[in-house]
């Protein structure tokens, strides 16, 4: 295999030609019934990928599938599954896909089968919650835990998070949601604060997540709570839980009613498949709605494995993706859920993509001459279409979008008014915004004018269930995952988030050596002793 940046490769070349010559609307005003039932790619679990709104010719597939060839985007995939040290700015494997089953050989490390390793701790992590839900475990008072709470940032906050408003409708509605969940993330002592008043502490669990044990947002939440916890006379001993390396000051601490660990392999805005996420949501929702998630996304990741790319949804979106971004010019893209229950996905999604491909030196650390990750944001439908839509129908950048749906809603409760139930409305909205950015409409008045070529994709399934969402949330990781490897970038390392940490222990030291620095610590009155 090589690593060779994409501006090197004949088929961008190739596909930058093509971006000359395409129509500007592209086959989104050729959009009808035939395109559209001959642009889908089905993903894992009943989930599909449908393309059609999107400007892209079978010239510029073809080009795109000798992208895939010349970047050898399967095999890097399937190296990185094999174990090979894919994380080149931290010198680690990445074996998140592993969490969900074994795709690639067996991955030794210090005589330890890391396969091996993550199924013992799922294991561990189911029986946990079992004995909590049936009162083994119980609070310092003797109550048997009803609530849990998890304590992390970034990666340790935003995908479990999301998968935990994802489920919750369905758990409801299917009697599987056994305790409810909160989670605590920003140092914002208000954060913390909300949340402890909403729970009754006698009878919550606190989930403490960090991999390295010395993650300052989350030891600064962590001693909030366990303040909390011996002002109401409760031993914090019996109420929290760790989620952690091996090798961190949190793990086997008799400070904790147990610890459950990851290793350095796994990435933060990976981690959602890892104890990080299942120790939180098999204790909200059972063992068995966890161990679906991960099924559902094992299928995506055993997908994301097929070269031919109309066969291979992730690698196909991936390639549009760098189309849109590289020969269309385009810097963003929106994530649009038309599902309630998605509402913290875009964020998530966030992280996820803008973490990892927001790179401008490839993996070799030099400077790349190309656009690398756009922006991503988004909201769910139809609130988004009383926002943002005005700018993404009408605004001087074409935004490339990106609908979620699905046919039936979680806890089918609904209403019928004027001809239709609420969930036939929300499925109307959304197939009506993707044929009204695709095709526009004209009229004499510019202020009502819309261009069109907006492109769009959809994924849609069935329902949103727990092997559907594992899809869903593999689907992206893999996405991103062959758009690093396309730009060259290592994806799986996050240096840019390291400046502003060490700048803020700097400004709480009370004389960081920078006068900008300090001026703005006077102005918002920073100390140590309120730090």
């Amino acid at each position: 295999m090589r690593f060779i940046n994409l501006d090197k490769t004949a088929s961008y070349k190739k596909l930058l030609k093509l971006a000359k010559k395409i129509n500007k609307a592209g086959g989104s005003d050729a959009l009808d019934a035939i395109r559209i039932r001959g642009s889908s790619t089905p993903i894992a679990a009943g989930l599909k990928y449908n393309w059609a709104a999107k400007k892209v010719s079978p010239d510029v597939l073809a080009a795109l599938q000798e992208l895939a060839d010349e970047q050898e985007l399967v095999a890097k995939y399937q190296a990185l599954l094999d174990g090979d040290v894919v994380n080149t700015g931290e010198k680690r494997k990445v074996l998140h896909h592993l969490l969900r089953g074994q795709l690639g050989k067996p991955v030794i490390e210090k005589g330890k089968n890391l396969g091996e390793f993550y199924k013992n701790e799922l294991e561990r992590i189911l029986a946990f919650a079992q004995a909590v839900h049936a009162g083994v475990h119980t609070g310092a008072s003797g109550r048997k835990f009803t609530q849990v709470v998890q304590i992390g940032i970034g990666g340790s906050d935003l995908g479990p998070r999301a998968l935990y408003l994802a489920m919750e409708g369905w758990a409801t509605r299917e009697g599987r949601h056994k305790m409810k969940a909160a989670f605590i993330s920003n140092v914002d002592p208000d954060d913390g604060a909300a949340v402890i008043a909403s729970v009754n502490l006698e009878e919550t669990l606190f989930v403490l997540v960090s991999k390295s044990g010395t993650t300052q947002e989350t030891l600064a939440n962590e001693l909030f709570v366990k303040a909390c916890l011996n002002k109401a006379k409760l031993d914090p001993c019996k109420h929290l839980v760790a989620v952690t390396s091996e090798t961190s000051p949190l793990a086997n601490n008799k400070n904790y009613l147990d610890s459950f660990y990851i290793d350095d392999y796994i990435g933060g805005r990976y981690s959602a498949t890892s104890a990080v996420g299942g120790v939180v949501l098999s204790l909200a929702f059972g063992g068995d709605t966890f161990k679906a998630i991960l099924t559902g996304a094992h299928e995506a990741d055993k997908a994301a494995l097929v070269g031919n790319i109309h066969n291979n949804a992730a690698l196909l979106d991936a390639l549009i993706g760098v189309w849109e971004r590289n020969c269309l010019g385009y810097p963003a893209t929106a994530v649009l859920p038309y599902s309630q229950a998605l509402i913290r996905f875009p964020a998530h999604l966030q992280q996820l993509d803008m973490e990892s491909n927001g790179k401008q030196v490839n993996r070799a650390g030099k400077p790349v001459k190309y656009p690398t990750g756009p922006v991503i944001f988004g909201e769910p439908g139809t609130n988004g279409q009383h926002s943002f839509y005005q700018l993404l129908h009408q605004g001087s950048d074409i935004i490339p979008l990106q609908f979620i749906g699905f046919n039936t809603s979680q806890r089918d409760q609904d209403i019928d008014v004027d001809g239709s139930n609420s969930q036939a409305k929300l499925k109307a909205n959304l197939a009506a915004q993707i044929v009204a950015f695709a095709k526009g409409k004209a009229d004499a008045n510019p202020n009502k004018t819309f261009k069109g070529g907006r492109p769009s994709s959809l994924i849609h399934g069935h329902r949103l269930v727990p092997g559907a969402l594992g899809a869903l949330l593999a689907h992206f990781e893999n996405k991103v995952m062959f758009q690093g490897f396309i730009w060259n970038l290592n994806s799986f390392d996050q240096e840019g988030v390291q400046l502003g940490k060490v700048l803020t222990k700097q400004a709480l030291s009370g004389n960081s050596g920078d006068d900008a620095l300090d001026e703005y610590c006077k102005i918002l009155e920073v100390s140590a002793a309120s730090a």
